[in-house]
């Protein structure tokens, strides 16, 4: 292939293709001339595709050489980057390390010479990695504009990062006692408000069930006091008097007043709060 220099570029006789070229990758396929490696450009993504001899299909060889929407890259030759190496050994400012990379690319395996002979020397690598760098983009840029290609800037795409859930606020025991006297607050007002719609036998009813659900509880309480093995426990609420009852907001409700509130019912209420039961 000729000098990149001397490659004509645009003709005007047709307009340039947009390409988001992978600079990189690219790169890799112009430097890499082994014969069994074969790369090709995606003409709408610029990714580079590489087929090698011996491991691909040859049949999808085949299929992509035909695409028109790949297209072949041609490497840069074995000549045109030892003319590379040749242009850099005068800009190196030792003259000893210049008299060993002169005598590095003489003869058969230059390239590996050369590049030896640079490992002991970090300043002078740097300087020729970035130099044929140089010499890559200018020979790549005019392959392009010889095929009628333009590079335009890739767009990355990065994934939304998830959204994280919301941490549960933290509540205290005195945010929870206020929360739940407010719920029993509006509770006992739609009660109340709930009775006023009622007639005189649902009130019976209503009425019927509550007495039932006070006295259960009463019942519970009396009997978690009188649980076998808790005789010193039963000595104390016997001492306390109806303080538990208390808690529960039923005034007298001691064990025995409690357990005596389901005899108070009429025959007609017990049947009706068994049967809501």
């Amino acid at each position: 292939m000729s000098d990149p220099e001397k490659v004509a570029s645009e003709d005007g006789s047709q307009p340039l293709r947009d390409v988001p070229i992978e600079w990189e990758a690219l790169e890799d396929a112009f430097e890499n001339n082994a014969p069994e490696v074969h790369s090709y450009l995606h003409l709408m993504t610029g990714e580079v595709l590489r087929v090698v001899d011996g491991i691909a299909d040859p049949e999808m060889h085949t299929r992509i050489a035909s695409d028109t929407t790949y297209m072949r890259v041609e490497p840069v030759s074995s000549r045109e980057q030892y003319r590379w190496m040749e242009r850099f050994i005068p800009m190196v400012e030792e003259p000893g390390l210049r008299d060993q990379l002169t005598a590095a690319i003489d003869g058969k395996g230059a390239f590996r010479r050369f590049k030896d002979v640079l490992m002991g020397f970090s300043t002078e690598r740097e300087r020729w990695f970035t130099f044929r760098s140089e010499r890559l983009r200018v020979f790549m840029e005019a392959w392009l504009a010889a095929h009628g290609l333009k590079a335009v800037p890739r767009v990355n795409w990065t994934p939304a990062e998830p959204s994280r859930p919301r941490e549960p606020q933290s509540i205290s025991q005195e945010q929870l006692t206020a929360r739940r006297s407010r719920s029993a607050d509006v509770l006992r007002k739609q009660l109340r408000e709930l009775a006023e719609t009622l007639g005189v036998r649902d009130l019976e009813k209503v009425t019927a069930f509550a007495e039932f659900v006070k006295a259960r509880r009463a019942a519970r309480v009396f009997s978690h006091r009188h649980e076998p093995g808790d005789e010193g426990a039963s000595a104390h609420d016997s001492d306390a008097g109806g303080e538990s009852g208390d808690e529960d907001g039923d005034g007298e409700a001691d064990g025995d007043d409690a357990s005596g509130a389901d005899d108070e019912l009429s025959p007609d209420s017990r049947k009706r709060a068994f049967a809501l039961k």
